[in-house]
């Protein structure tokens, strides 16, 4: 009796309740051991769940049941990386593999391919997409629907990055479909979940990314928040409030992960970590922001291109370019995985006045956009490609571009992009001597920073600039000469040059594009810095 409650105990997903009942049984087997260990894995009790798993991967040893063996070995592969016990996952996932050699062909065997497609998504997709039929297939041939679902979703993993973007996400959707609907296996249906928004991040598609989180959160509620997915839900979830503008709910949210998941998916916590830091740089706490982004280190997370952009923003222009060319430098990745950081190396570039690498690095992001269709990285490449065009003194063709870029961010609803976009217009009108739209375009994004809750980030003027610096900044910046700066300013040519060559030296700049890129940046041709 006790044994049937806890199985639909199981099916309700009442954790507690199944554990409680499991861990009552007085003749447990070797599949009610590998189920306490699942029921402990939902509460977020994950070296308890750790050491039954390893209880019924002996039990089944014994019972002579190599396929229950070997599904409890994969289990702990998989729940030993996720706690940061990478060599002790490898250990298990090799007893794994020495099983399924040992055994006719089952299911067993495609869900043996789950760690091993995930390792080749980023090296070599082809291979990827190929381990993702055979899944499917096994799980037709021995009717298994959860495994066919992960071969879905692995199929449209596998097909974005080959660049056949709408296919894949179509895959996705489907995989995602069954995924929320109860036919799966709860574990394997937050899996596919984890690997939809992991892609939705990479091709910045937020609305799909904003209703799959919406549908998974609702999936969650009934859930411990110290389970792995609704931990793994709150920190999508920041990411989408994020950009829409939400930023103290995203905070909340990214920090509640973080309290959550500590022993339970140290990668998460990570990934929280990180994406509080990106909310305070964004709203000007630069302190904050060096925090989070030492914390999401310290987890394992590489801080990029978070780290490089709030060097930009303390003024470290020089360590700005350093720490983005380091995180570019490593070769492999994908081609979509390195898009955020070509999209920062081009802003560096720009405030370091190395216009030739701002424009390649905006090119790439570009390109990039196109080959994976992606609206968002087609916004962000408009935006780097326009900053680079009026940089260059081409003020009409940044026009084209970076209204584009604002008209996709506003259909987005990413209002911070959007704002950032329209002070770059205003500086393009400034630039074509219609000063009424450039106040206007300013104005606009000046209102957006404020609702937001953008603060200054610096004490004063920018990199101790004085207030007749900031004056001749602004004066570069719209294209004049030294000679005329020292006729609108009443000075001679000879103090004016002083001036310039002051400037060059505290801003790191090392031409007049370089001067103007740090004027926009540092919202010097208005009164107010943001971050």
């Amino acid at each position: 009796m006790r044994r049937e409650q806890a199985i639909a105990a199981v099916g309700r997903r009442d954790w507690q309740a199944a554990y409680d009942l499991y861990a009552g049984l007085s003749d447990r087997t070797a599949d009610d051991t590998q189920r306490l260990a699942e029921s402990a894995w939902w509460l977020g009790r994950m070296d308890e769940s750790i050491r039954i798993y390893a209880d019924a991967y002996r039990q089944h040893l014994e019972s002579g049941s190599k396929s229950g063996a070997a599904r409890s070995a994969l289990l702990l592969a998989i729940s030993c990386r996720l706690v940061g016990e990478a060599a002790q996952g490898d250990g298990w996932l090799g007893r794994c593999a020495r099983l399924l050699d040992t055994m006719p062909e089952g299911a067993e065997h495609g869900y043996a391919l789950y760690l091993r497609i995930a390792a080749l998504m980023g090296s070599d997709p082809d291979a990827a997409l190929e381990s993702s039929r055979r899944m499917q297939d096994l799980g037709r041939r021995f009717a298994d629907p959860t495994l066919v679902c992960l071969g879905v979703y692995y199929e449209g993993r596998s097909s974005i990055k080959q660049g056949r973007v709408r296919d894949g996400l179509a895959l996705l959707d489907e995989a995602m479909l069954s995924a929320l609907s109860d036919e799966l296996a709860p574990m394997w249906a937050g899996a596919i979940y984890c690997g939809l928004m992991d892609a939705c991040h990479e091709l910045r598609d937020l609305r799909r990314a904003f209703e799959w989180t919406e549908a998974t959160r609702r999936w969650c509620e009934p859930l411990p928040l110290t389970s792995l997915y609704p931990g793994i839900c709150r920190v999508h979830r920041a990411q989408v409030l994020q950009t829409r503008g939400d930023w103290k709910q995203a905070e909340e949210e990214a920090l509640g992960a973080c309290r959550d998941m500590v022993g339970v998916d140290v990668w998460a916590v990570a990934d929280a970590h990180y994406e509080i830091g990106e909310v305070r740089r964004l709203r000007g706490d630069l302190a904050g922001a060096e925090t989070a982004y030492t914390q999401a280190n310290e987890f394992g997370r590489d801080p990029q291109p978070g780290l490089a952009l709030l060097r930009l923003a303390q003024g470290r222009v020089e360590a700005a370019t350093a720490s983005i060319a380091a995180a570019l430098a490593p070769e492999g990745g994908s081609r979509l995985g390195r898009a955020p950081l070509h999209a920062a190396q081009s802003e560096i570039a720009l405030a370091a006045g190395d216009l030739a690498l701002a424009e390649a690095s905006a090119q790439e992001v570009a390109d990039t956009a196109v080959a994976f269709e992606s609206a968002g990285l087609g916004a962000e490449g408009n935006r780097c490609r326009g900053a680079v065009l009026l940089a260059q003194g081409r003020a009409v063709e940044a026009m084209a571009l970076l209204r584009m870029a604002f008209n996709t961010w506003q259909e987005l609803d990413a209002p911070y992009d959007a704002a950032r976009t329209r002070l770059l217009i205003a500086a393009a009108y400034l630039a074509l001597g219609d000063a009424d739209a450039a106040t206007r375009e300013k104005s606009a994004a000046e209102a957006c920073f404020a609702r937001l809750g953008v603060v200054a980030t610096r004490e004063g003027l920018p990199k101790g600039l004085t207030a007749r610096e900031v004056e001749v900044v602004r004066l570069v910046a719209a294209g004049d000469s030294n000679r005329a700066i020292a006729e609108k300013l009443v000075l001679s040519e000879k103090t004016v040059a002083r001036h310039v060559s002051n400037i060059f030296g505290k801003v790191g700049a090392t031409s007049r594009s370089g001067v103007t890129a740090f004027a926009y940046d540092n919202g010097l041709m208005g009164t107010n810095t943001h971050g």
